[in-house]
């Protein structure tokens, strides 16, 4: 019982951490596994598995494949074809190219996604006469939807799928989650074309006020970070031009632009700043501990033809690839290699870094570290729900629960409401990779309890961890867009509520109709 109360607490010490955002997730995480090593609840080899897991190096190499693909151009090209010319309406527009973003997403990495569109939907929502506050939370849930479609489309299916196959069971397939995935896609999309507009803001403060720009100069938008060094003070007390070479052009809070003697306010976490600098800044502080770049104007230089389609061959090598591994067929063939998404990423990274479809040499810089290392520590923290005897502990009070609401004849469907509203609810306070390393165990236990196959449970974890719409902190790409589009927190509620309903409505009762739980 000590096991369980110990790792009990270790856990709400480390939600009450990331609520507060006190460190970097991947650090507060390690501090928790360090606290269940010191309790005896791991040993250190168990954590550090995560660091060599299949899981947590494929979101590493994808983090590269991703910024291949878009040094390509092709992504904006894409888009800029599918958008109106001439005069169109909000549902015209939505229709044409959320789609397509949603389709790019399941793919690639949803950030690099709203960075490189949200500027140019800003811009182009500016020439037809449309307010861009309809189209750029739309944008964002847009990329959450489509990640929802393949294994590689979110890192959290990635955490699932390497914590599955730890614990002895077959991993997932490029789209068994797609089987609900795209279902869900498909009616969020719905929704979001016919219907987020109306709920959406009218027009609201212009950050950027329209400055033009000196020659080799560029406007960069950053969002503060809890590690910023002058949270709490202001411009004036805080020399931001001689920490970061860039000048601060106008602040935007919680939605609205700060107005009167503005440079005299203390700054705060999330707010956004508008800044004016050369084209060094964003690979300088691309990956700043204290900066969130969301959005540039900055044109980097375009590969050749030649690579630009080679790295559109790649990815669709890498995909096609890992679809085809899967096939019984192909797996009898030749048993004794594994076709999977690590061993097709692996040579796509390969082959993009000696043609230089992406900077071999600062490759580091495109690889998002505080991600991989709360990937890894999230295996860690899985591993000592279990042996502590936690997950079984909070699995046998689920099933208790789920008996109490649904009876015998809805108790399969109380169980995966209750496993997704649990683990949404983590996803909306912390982050979406440690909701499903803390699910994951619990939805393990519960199914060895009632002695059944364990996918229905994971895949609803997953959905779950990915369903991140009623706030701006859930998922890193609503708080991108937070302030390029001026929202609020209740902007957030109103569209992201009824999509977090639909997500749960079909999960619930499709899922057990797709696997069955017996």
């Amino acid at each position: 019982m000590f096991s369980i109360a110990y790792v009990g607490i270790c856990l709400a010490l480390m939600i009450w951490a990331l609520v507060r955002d006190s460190l970097k997730p991947g650090l507060i995480l390690f501090t928790c596994v360090v606290l269940m090593l010191c309790g005896g609840v791991l040993t250190p080899r168990e954590c550090l598995e995560g660091f060599s897991n299949k899981g947590m190096i494929t979101v590493a190499l994808l983090f590269l494949v991703s910024e291949g693909v878009r040094r390509s151009g092709l992504l904006e090209n894409t888009i800029l074809r599918l958008m109106p010319k001439g005069k169109t309406s909000v549902t015209q527009a939505n229709a044409r190219f959320l789609p397509a973003i949603a389709a790019l997403s399941a793919f690639l990495n949803n950030t690099p996604v709203v960075v490189i569109f949200a500027p140019i939907i800003k811009n182009w929502s500016k020439k037809v006469g449309l307010s861009c506050t309809k189209f750029l939370i739309p944008l964002s849930y847009a990329t959450i939807l489509g990640g929802m479609c393949t294994l590689i489309g979110t890192s959290t299916n990635l955490v699932v799928d390497g914590l599955m196959q730890d614990t002895g069971h077959e991993g997932m397939g490029m789209f068994e989650i797609g089987k609900v995935g795209i279902i869900i896609c498909l009616s969020g999309l719905t929704y979001l074309i016919y219907y987020s507009h109306c709920l959406l803001p009218d027009k609201r403060e212009d950050m950027s006020g329209g400055k033009d720009m000196p020659e080799g100069m560029y406007m960069v938008e950053v969002v503060l970070r809890s590690r910023f060094p002058g949270i709490g003070k202001s411009l004036h007390e805080f020399d931001f031009y001689r920490h970061y070479g860039a000048s601060v052009h106008s602040i935007l809070r919680g939605g609205t632009l700060l107005t009167g003697d503005w440079t005299n306010i203390p700054l705060e976490r999330h707010d956004t700043l508008v800044l004016i600098t050369d084209d060094k800044f964003v690979g300088t502080f691309r990956d700043s501990s204290s900066l969130l770049i969301s959005s540039y104007d900055i044109e980097s230089q375009p590969l050749g033809h030649r690579k630009r389609y080679l790295s559109l061959l790649m990815l669709f090598f890498m995909v096609a690839g890992a679809t085809i591994g899967e096939l019984p067929s192909v797996k009898a063939l030749l048993p004794g290699f594994r076709f999977d998404m690590f061993f097709f990423v692996s040579i796509t990274t390969v082959i993009m870094a000696w043609t230089g479809i992406f900077n071999a040499k600062n490759y580091s810089k495109y690889m998002s570290w505080d991600v991989l290392v709360t990937i890894a520590c999230a295996f860690a923290i899985s591993k000592g729900m279990q042996n502590s005897g936690f997950a079984s502990y909070i699995a046998d009070a689920i099933i208790a629960c789920a008996d109490a609401i649904g009876q015998t004849t809805h108790g399969p469907y109380a169980m995966l409401a209750i496993l997704f509203l649990i683990t949404n609810l983590f996803t909306e306070l912390i982050t979406n990779n440690a909701a499903a390393a803390l699910s994951f165990p619990l939805a393990l236990a519960v199914a060895e309890k009632l002695g059944v196959d364990p996918m229905p449970f994971l895949i609803c974890i997953c959905i779950a961890a990915s369903a991140a719409f009623s706030t701006p902190i859930g998922y890193q790409t609503n708080l991108l867009v937070q302030n390029i589009g001026g929202y609020r927190f209740t902007d957030y509620v109103k569209v992201g509520l009824p999509l977090n309903i639909i997500v749960f409505i079909i999960s619930v009762f499709v899922i057990p109709l797709i696997w069955p739980i017996r």
